[in-house]
């Protein structure tokens, strides 16, 4: 299996759930995104492709937004919904989707305010290394976003060791383009917790054996046009 088929691919992601060994879970927002919010830049009607633990969707439901979080493993979603159930916020809306085929599900639906991508982005395309699969996705991210709403994205960066796929600056720079305006581009941080499961990996990466880990992030804002 190609890279970026194991990335399509549901069972990939959910035996991350099913023995919580995603690097990502670590209980609570990334603090960027939380400062997002906290600085009014959460608006209207929210998406979160990629939801991953459903940690943001359910700090916006929390706070009052009309949010929903998607994401391609029903292992995801199960776990999300558990988890907004554990933290008081049962009514936080989890769909699974595949954000590449939005015609196939109806949650995704154009007309969102917000669009808020942790992590997501930096995976498509060959793991950070084809264009045109960032491409489609950022067409998508069109179509689903109304004229003058934002899609904020922290992704990896490749500008220091990783876990997993890591993108440069210009692959942002290049995908939002036309239809964009890209507002703010910035170094930012995303925190991970290294489990014994991919220890070796991290390892391997330059990274602590075990733990939390923090590591380089690109924060970036576009306006839809």
């Amino acid at each position: 299996m190609t890279e970026t088929a194991g990335f399509e691919n549901p069972e990939f992601w959910n035996s991350m759930y099913d023995d919580e060994t995603a690097p990502w879970l670590i209980g609570e927002p990334q603090p960027a995104i939380a400062a997002l919010e906290r600085e009014g830049w959460i608006r209207g009607r929210v998406l979160e492709p990629g939801c991953g633990s459903g940690e943001h969707t359910i700090l916006f439901t929390k706070l009052g937004y009309e949010a929903v979080g998607v994401d391609l493993s029903p292992g995801a979603v199960t776990y999300a919904r558990r988890t907004a159930a554990e933290k008081g916020v049962p009514n936080a809306r989890f769909e699974v989707a595949n954000m590449l085929r939005p015609d196939d599900h109806p949650v995704l639906t154009p007309a969102f305010d917000t669009i808020v991508d942790c992590a997501l982005f930096h995976g498509f395309g060959a793991y950070g290394r084809d264009i045109g699969a960032h491409l489609a996705y950022a067409n998508v991210l069109h179509k689903l976003c109304n004229p003058g709403g934002r899609v904020h994205i922290l992704a990896h960066a490749d500008t220091e060791p990783g876990l997993s796929s890591q993108i440069g600056d210009s692959v942002i720079r290049e995908s939002f383009g036309d239809g964009w305006e890209l507002e703010d581009l910035q170094p930012a941080r995303y925190q991970g917790h290294i489990t014994e499961q991919i220890s070796e990996v991290a390892v391997k990466a330059g990274l602590p054996a075990g733990g939390p880990v923090d590591l380089a992030a690109w924060l970036v804002r576009v306006r839809r046009l």
